[in-house]
Protein backbone atom coordinates (compact mmCIF):
# COMPACT_ATOMS: atom_id res chain seq x y z
CA UNK A 1 0.00 0.00 0.00
CA UNK A 2 1.30 3.71 -0.93
CA UNK A 3 2.51 5.83 1.99
CA UNK A 4 -1.18 7.22 3.15
CA UNK A 5 -1.41 11.09 2.80
CA UNK A 6 -2.00 13.17 6.38
CA UNK A 7 -5.46 13.14 6.53
CA UNK A 8 -5.51 9.67 5.57
CA UNK A 9 -3.40 8.72 8.18
CA UNK A 10 -5.70 11.16 10.48
CA UNK A 11 -8.38 9.02 9.56
CA UNK A 12 -6.44 5.45 10.51
CA UNK A 13 -5.73 6.75 13.72
CA UNK A 14 -10.06 7.89 14.17
CA UNK A 15 -10.71 4.04 12.97
CA UNK A 16 -9.30 2.99 15.95
CA UNK A 17 -11.52 1.88 19.44
CA UNK A 18 -14.67 2.29 16.91
CA UNK A 19 -17.30 -0.27 17.36
CA UNK A 20 -16.90 -3.55 14.79
CA UNK A 21 -19.44 -2.12 12.66
CA UNK A 22 -17.94 1.63 12.41
CA UNK A 23 -14.72 0.19 12.16
CA UNK A 24 -15.14 -1.52 9.36
CA UNK A 25 -16.98 1.46 7.39
CA UNK A 26 -13.72 3.41 8.77
CA UNK A 27 -11.95 0.63 7.26
CA UNK A 28 -13.74 0.68 3.79
CA UNK A 29 -13.02 4.20 3.68
CA UNK A 30 -8.89 3.94 4.26
CA UNK A 31 -9.09 1.11 1.52
CA UNK A 32 -10.37 3.73 -0.60
CA UNK A 33 -8.30 6.75 0.00
CA UNK A 34 -5.21 4.39 -0.60
CA UNK A 35 -6.63 3.01 -3.66
CA UNK A 36 -6.92 7.01 -5.06
CA UNK A 37 -3.52 7.40 -4.02
CA UNK A 38 -2.53 4.28 -6.28
CA UNK A 39 -3.89 5.44 -9.29
CA UNK A 40 -2.54 9.12 -8.85
CA UNK A 41 1.00 7.64 -8.41
CA UNK A 42 0.15 5.28 -11.66
CA UNK A 43 -1.02 8.05 -13.55
CA UNK A 44 2.13 10.00 -12.57
CA UNK A 45 4.17 10.87 -15.57
CA UNK A 46 7.88 9.87 -15.40
CA UNK A 47 10.15 12.58 -16.25
CA UNK A 48 12.51 11.44 -18.52
CA UNK A 49 12.93 15.08 -20.11
CA UNK A 50 15.04 18.09 -19.60
CA UNK A 51 16.66 20.81 -21.41
CA UNK A 52 19.90 19.97 -19.52
CA UNK A 53 20.23 16.38 -18.78
CA UNK A 54 19.83 13.44 -21.08
CA UNK A 55 20.43 9.50 -21.14
CA UNK A 56 23.73 7.68 -22.39
CA UNK A 57 25.06 4.12 -22.83
CA UNK A 58 28.29 3.17 -23.50
CA UNK A 59 27.55 -0.21 -24.33
CA UNK A 60 27.28 -1.00 -28.07
CA UNK A 61 25.17 -4.09 -27.69
CA UNK A 62 21.70 -5.43 -25.99
CA UNK A 63 22.23 -7.01 -22.71
CA UNK A 64 20.69 -10.12 -21.61
CA UNK A 65 16.65 -9.82 -20.37
CA UNK A 66 15.67 -10.55 -16.92
CA UNK A 67 15.56 -14.39 -15.85
CA UNK A 68 12.53 -16.15 -17.23
CA UNK A 69 11.85 -13.79 -20.07
CA UNK A 70 12.53 -16.15 -23.17
CA UNK A 71 15.25 -16.54 -25.84
CA UNK A 72 17.95 -13.02 -26.09
CA UNK A 73 19.41 -10.80 -28.14
CA UNK A 74 21.45 -12.41 -31.17
CA UNK A 75 25.20 -13.08 -30.08
CA UNK A 76 28.44 -13.55 -32.08
CA UNK A 77 29.43 -17.01 -33.41
CA UNK A 78 31.12 -18.78 -30.03
CA UNK A 79 33.92 -19.72 -32.73
CA UNK A 80 34.73 -16.18 -33.26
CA UNK A 81 34.46 -14.21 -29.63
CA UNK A 82 33.64 -10.80 -30.02
CA UNK A 83 35.30 -8.31 -27.77
CA UNK A 84 34.57 -3.95 -28.77
CA UNK A 85 37.78 -2.10 -27.75
CA UNK A 86 37.40 -1.89 -24.45
CA UNK A 87 37.49 -5.53 -23.53
CA UNK A 88 40.09 -6.10 -26.52
CA UNK A 89 42.44 -3.46 -24.92
CA UNK A 90 41.94 -5.19 -21.44
CA UNK A 91 42.66 -8.67 -22.45
CA UNK A 92 45.52 -7.22 -24.52
CA UNK A 93 44.03 -8.69 -28.28
CA UNK A 94 42.74 -5.68 -29.40
CA UNK A 95 39.35 -5.78 -30.84
CA UNK A 96 37.85 -8.22 -32.65
CA UNK A 97 34.64 -7.90 -35.35
CA UNK A 98 31.34 -9.48 -34.91
CA UNK A 99 30.71 -12.79 -36.37
CA UNK A 100 27.42 -13.42 -36.05
CA UNK A 101 26.08 -16.73 -34.87
CA UNK A 102 24.32 -18.63 -37.59
CA UNK A 103 23.59 -21.50 -36.24
CA UNK A 104 20.99 -19.91 -33.36
CA UNK A 105 17.66 -22.26 -33.93
CA UNK A 106 15.99 -18.86 -33.09
CA UNK A 107 16.44 -17.37 -37.16
CA UNK A 108 14.28 -18.36 -39.64
CA UNK A 109 16.70 -19.95 -42.32
CA UNK A 110 16.06 -16.90 -44.72
CA UNK A 111 17.38 -14.71 -41.94
CA UNK A 112 20.19 -16.84 -40.97
CA UNK A 113 21.81 -17.09 -44.58
CA UNK A 114 21.35 -13.25 -45.10
CA UNK A 115 23.68 -12.76 -41.77
CA UNK A 116 25.88 -15.67 -43.21
CA UNK A 117 26.58 -13.37 -46.46
CA UNK A 118 27.48 -10.69 -43.93
CA UNK A 119 29.64 -12.79 -42.08
CA UNK A 120 31.45 -13.90 -45.18
CA UNK A 121 32.41 -10.61 -46.12
CA UNK A 122 34.45 -10.23 -43.31
CA UNK A 123 35.90 -13.81 -42.84
CA UNK A 124 36.80 -13.29 -46.86
CA UNK A 125 38.11 -10.00 -46.52
CA UNK A 126 35.77 -8.26 -48.69
CA UNK A 127 35.18 -5.72 -46.01
CA UNK A 128 37.08 -4.91 -43.66
CA UNK A 129 34.71 -4.01 -41.18
CA UNK A 130 31.35 -5.23 -40.78
CA UNK A 131 28.33 -2.45 -40.76
CA UNK A 132 26.55 -0.74 -37.64
CA UNK A 133 24.09 2.48 -38.21
CA UNK A 134 25.90 4.34 -35.88
CA UNK A 135 29.20 4.37 -37.47
CA UNK A 136 27.92 5.00 -41.10
CA UNK A 137 25.40 7.32 -40.21
CA UNK A 138 22.08 5.49 -40.97
CA UNK A 139 18.85 5.16 -38.97
CA UNK A 140 19.38 2.60 -36.42
CA UNK A 141 15.27 1.98 -36.77
CA UNK A 142 13.66 0.04 -33.45
CA UNK A 143 14.93 -1.30 -31.98
CA UNK A 144 18.20 -0.97 -33.16
CA UNK A 145 18.60 3.00 -32.47
CA UNK A 146 18.77 2.37 -29.27
CA UNK A 147 22.27 0.93 -29.33
CA UNK A 148 23.79 4.28 -30.41
CA UNK A 149 26.29 4.47 -27.39
CA UNK A 150 29.03 7.35 -26.15
CA UNK A 151 26.54 10.46 -26.94
CA UNK A 152 22.83 10.71 -24.79
CA UNK A 153 19.51 10.80 -25.89
CA UNK A 154 17.19 13.18 -24.83
CA UNK A 155 13.24 13.37 -24.56
CA UNK A 156 10.80 16.23 -25.20
CA UNK A 157 7.12 15.33 -23.62
CA UNK A 158 4.37 16.69 -24.05
CA UNK A 159 0.09 15.55 -23.42
CA UNK A 160 -0.08 13.75 -26.70
CA UNK A 161 3.75 12.94 -28.05
CA UNK A 162 7.05 11.73 -26.68
CA UNK A 163 9.82 12.85 -29.02
CA UNK A 164 13.62 10.80 -28.42
CA UNK A 165 15.98 13.14 -30.14
CA UNK A 166 19.18 11.57 -29.96
CA UNK A 167 22.43 13.80 -29.74
CA UNK A 168 24.45 12.45 -32.74
CA UNK A 169 22.63 13.43 -36.26
CA UNK A 170 19.44 14.35 -34.00
CA UNK A 171 17.36 11.99 -35.07
CA UNK A 172 13.90 12.23 -33.78
CA UNK A 173 11.52 9.36 -32.63
CA UNK A 174 7.71 10.68 -32.45
CA UNK A 175 5.58 8.35 -29.96
CA UNK A 176 2.03 9.01 -30.14
CA UNK A 177 0.16 9.06 -26.67
CA UNK A 178 -2.39 7.15 -27.66
CA UNK A 179 -3.79 2.96 -27.44
CA UNK A 180 -4.85 2.66 -31.31
CA UNK A 181 -2.33 2.13 -34.29
CA UNK A 182 -3.45 3.66 -37.65
CA UNK A 183 -5.25 1.12 -39.72
CA UNK A 184 -2.41 1.65 -42.72
CA UNK A 185 1.15 3.50 -42.44
CA UNK A 186 3.41 3.66 -44.81
CA UNK A 187 6.67 1.68 -43.33
CA UNK A 188 9.18 3.69 -42.15
CA UNK A 189 12.53 3.20 -40.41
CA UNK A 190 11.25 4.38 -37.09
CA UNK A 191 7.61 2.82 -38.08
CA UNK A 192 4.61 3.83 -35.98
CA UNK A 193 5.24 4.33 -32.02
CA UNK A 194 2.12 4.60 -29.82
CA UNK A 195 2.68 4.57 -25.55
CA UNK A 196 1.35 5.18 -22.46
CA UNK A 197 2.87 5.34 -19.04
CA UNK A 198 2.73 3.20 -16.27
CA UNK A 199 3.19 3.15 -11.98
CA UNK A 200 4.37 6.41 -12.58
CA UNK A 201 8.15 5.23 -13.90
CA UNK A 202 7.74 3.41 -17.07
CA UNK A 203 7.32 4.40 -20.72
CA UNK A 204 5.23 1.39 -22.52
CA UNK A 205 6.11 1.77 -26.32
CA UNK A 206 4.44 -0.25 -29.28
CA UNK A 207 5.78 0.14 -32.54
CA UNK A 208 4.80 -1.33 -35.66
CA UNK A 209 5.05 -0.30 -40.16
CA UNK A 210 8.74 -0.97 -39.41
CA UNK A 211 10.39 -0.82 -42.84
CA UNK A 212 12.58 -3.48 -44.01
CA UNK A 213 15.27 -0.97 -45.96
CA UNK A 214 18.81 -2.12 -46.67
CA UNK A 215 20.63 -2.20 -43.45
CA UNK A 216 17.73 -2.07 -41.05
CA UNK A 217 18.54 -4.37 -38.57
CA UNK A 218 17.77 -4.66 -34.66
CA UNK A 219 21.30 -4.96 -33.35
CA UNK A 220 24.81 -4.50 -34.42
CA UNK A 221 24.97 -8.07 -35.42
CA UNK A 222 23.30 -6.90 -38.53
CA UNK A 223 19.81 -9.35 -37.64
CA UNK A 224 17.42 -8.45 -40.26
CA UNK A 225 13.54 -8.49 -40.04
CA UNK A 226 10.12 -8.30 -41.69
CA UNK A 227 7.20 -5.67 -42.20
CA UNK A 228 5.81 -8.00 -39.56
CA UNK A 229 8.16 -6.44 -36.82
CA UNK A 230 6.32 -5.78 -34.15
CA UNK A 231 8.25 -4.34 -30.81
CA UNK A 232 7.01 -3.46 -27.00
CA UNK A 233 9.68 -1.23 -24.88
CA UNK A 234 9.43 -0.74 -21.51
CA UNK A 235 11.56 2.41 -20.59
CA UNK A 236 11.87 2.83 -16.87
CA UNK A 237 13.46 5.41 -14.45
CA UNK A 238 15.07 3.73 -11.78
CA UNK A 239 14.45 4.56 -8.09
CA UNK A 240 17.55 7.16 -7.73
CA UNK A 241 16.40 8.72 -10.48
CA UNK A 242 19.46 8.75 -12.33
CA UNK A 243 19.06 5.41 -14.36
CA UNK A 244 17.42 4.13 -17.67
CA UNK A 245 16.51 1.01 -18.56
CA UNK A 246 14.36 -0.62 -21.57
CA UNK A 247 13.37 -4.27 -21.69
CA UNK A 248 12.15 -5.00 -25.08
CA UNK A 249 10.20 -7.44 -27.28
CA UNK A 250 10.49 -8.39 -30.54
CA UNK A 251 8.21 -10.32 -32.54
CA UNK A 252 8.60 -11.08 -35.92
CA UNK A 253 7.06 -14.49 -36.89
CA UNK A 254 8.81 -14.36 -40.29
CA UNK A 255 12.07 -13.67 -39.35
CA UNK A 256 12.23 -15.75 -35.77
CA UNK A 257 10.98 -19.10 -34.58
CA UNK A 258 10.16 -17.42 -30.77
CA UNK A 259 9.97 -14.00 -29.61
CA UNK A 260 13.22 -12.31 -28.76
CA UNK A 261 13.61 -10.14 -25.37
CA UNK A 262 16.51 -7.48 -25.16
CA UNK A 263 17.44 -5.36 -22.57
CA UNK A 264 19.24 -1.88 -22.35
CA UNK A 265 20.63 0.31 -19.38
CA UNK A 266 21.34 3.81 -19.73
CA UNK A 267 22.98 6.77 -16.52
CA UNK A 268 21.99 10.18 -16.72
CA UNK A 269 24.49 12.78 -17.94
CA UNK A 270 23.68 16.59 -16.84
CA UNK A 271 24.65 18.29 -20.42
CA UNK A 272 23.19 19.80 -22.48
CA UNK A 273 22.33 18.34 -26.28
CA UNK A 274 24.61 19.89 -28.80
CA UNK A 275 25.28 19.49 -32.12
CA UNK A 276 26.82 16.80 -33.44
CA UNK A 277 26.95 15.64 -37.68
CA UNK A 278 28.13 11.90 -38.02
CA UNK A 279 28.44 12.27 -41.95
CA UNK A 280 31.27 14.92 -42.45
CA UNK A 281 34.70 13.41 -42.91
CA UNK A 282 33.40 9.79 -42.90
CA UNK A 283 34.81 8.48 -46.13
CA UNK A 284 36.96 5.00 -46.81
CA UNK A 285 39.77 7.20 -45.92
CA UNK A 286 42.15 3.37 -45.28
CA UNK A 287 40.38 1.23 -48.32
CA UNK A 288 38.37 -0.97 -46.17
CA UNK A 289 35.59 -1.13 -48.53
CA UNK A 290 33.12 0.57 -45.88
CA UNK A 291 29.49 0.79 -46.70
CA UNK A 292 29.21 4.35 -47.91
CA UNK A 293 27.08 6.58 -45.57
CA UNK A 294 23.31 7.37 -46.98
CA UNK A 295 23.21 10.40 -49.55
CA UNK A 296 20.01 12.51 -50.81
CA UNK A 297 19.14 12.28 -54.28
CA UNK A 298 17.88 15.14 -54.51
CA UNK A 299 18.21 18.41 -52.30
CA UNK A 300 15.49 18.88 -49.62
CA UNK A 301 14.83 22.94 -50.45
Amino acid sequence: MPALRSKDESLARRCIGLSAGGFAVCLTALTLAAGTARAESANAVPKFASAIFGWQSNLEDWEDPPPGAGHGPIKNDPVYPFRNNTEGNRAGTGATKRITNTKDPVLKPWAAAQIQATNDEILQGVRDIPFTAQARCYPGGVPGQLLWPFEPVYFIQTPKEVWMIWQRDHLVRRIYLTDKHSEKVKPSWFGESIGHYENGDTLVVDTIWLSTQKNSYIDNFRTPHSEKLHVVERFTIGKDGKSLTAVVKVEDPDTFNAPLTLSKRWFKVDLPMIEVVCSENNDDHFNQNLYPIPQAEKPDF
